[in-house]
Formats: structure tokens, sequence, C-alpha cells
């Protein structure tokens, strides 16, 4: 070793002392990043309080909020996906999403949007409760899956599949975005019974 790159007796001092350099910031960066999302998506954008005055389908309602003369705002429900109007069940999601939430005051906590220009976000009644969670342990619904992530509704899942409520008592039950794939949308297409 050079005598110019190490000061004197660097190679004769006790491992410890050797500290070293930190990573570089890029490296650090690119370490922190996917915590970074996370945390950035997991924040709620928009938080208000309203009344239901529509519900699409099983997974998709109109909330207004509260003030004076807002429109209705569409919103998706976060972190489950139901089935669509024409499948198996998809009457039946939409109805039990009706019975729970029509005309009924939520607190709406959205997150994004998505392609078709619908909020994303958590919905709870006045009591607390978690709609999107409601509607997977009550069989209307499966926790959305993201590749080998089985969504934030696993267990709920997990729950309606063992006692068989709901459509998971249909042993031939059909994901949705598989629905969609094989069938494409129901724009056009009678709801199934």
């Amino acid at each position: 070793m050079s005598a110019s790159r190490w000061p004197a007796g660097w190679a004769d001092m006790p491992p410890f002392w050797r500290v070293p350099r930190p990573p570089a910031l890029p490296t650090l960066l690119r370490a922190l990043l996917p915590a970074l999302l996370c945390l950035i998506a997991s924040m709620p954008t928009s938080a208000f309080d309203g009344i239901v005055t529509r519900v699409s389908d099983g997974d998709t309602l109109w909330v207004r909020p509260d003030g004076d003369r807002r429109k209705p705002v569409k919103v998706r429900l976060l972190g489950i996906d139901a089935p669509e109007r024409c499948q198996a069940w998809g009457e039946q999601a939409t109805a039990a999403l009706q019975q729970r939430v029509l005309h009924q005051r939520v607190s709406v906590a959205t997150r994004a949007r998505d392609d078709y220009g619908r909020w994303l976000g958590d919905l709870r009644l006045a009591d607390g409760t978690d709609i999107a969670g409601w509607m997977v342990v009550t069989g209307h619904a499966w926790s959305a899956r993201h590749r080998a992530d089985p969504g934030p509704y696993a267990a709920q899942e997990r729950q309606a599949q063992g006692a068989r409520r709901g459509l998971h008592a249909d042993p031939q039950a059909l994901l949705p975005r598989l629905f969609r794939q094989q069938h494409g949308p129901c724009d056009n297409r009678p709801a199934a019974r």
C-alpha cells in the first residue's frame, strides 16, 4: 500500500477503529424508496363525510359530501373486488351494499383515482364499520389480489370461505379479474341470475 493513500499506522489499528464509509446517497435512496412509496400511498389524499346516494355495483358507489350544493363523488372501495353485475353473485353483492349503506352517513378517506376517474377509498359507517371488510367477510366480495399478495382482507376472505358464505358457497365462483379476462365488460350484457 502506498503511504500517501493511508495514514501512518492505519494497518496496525484494531478492526473496530476502521469506520466504514456511509453508503452513497443514491444507494440509500434506492433502498428507502419502496418504504417511502408505501408510506405515501397509505396516506389519504382527501377525507370527507357524506351521504351515500347511489350504489353502482358491489364495490362502487356515489357519496354526496357534506356542504352546500356539492355533487356526489364516485368512490371505488379500496382493497376489494366484487363480482361484476353480469357475473354470478353480482346482483346479490350490489343488493347487499345497497342495503348496508344507501342513504347512510359515511366517512370516506380517498387515496387516488383509478383509470375510470373514480376515487379509490376506504368507507366507514358512523359506527366505524369498515364497509370493504364487511363485504368480504359476508361473502359478497374478494380481497383484492396483486400478484402473490392476497390483499388487505385475506383473513376476512378465509373466514367467509370457511363458512361458505355468499359467493363462496359456489365452488365455481370466479374472481372478477378472471371473469373480465374471459368475458369482457358487462356494459351490454344482462345481469346474471
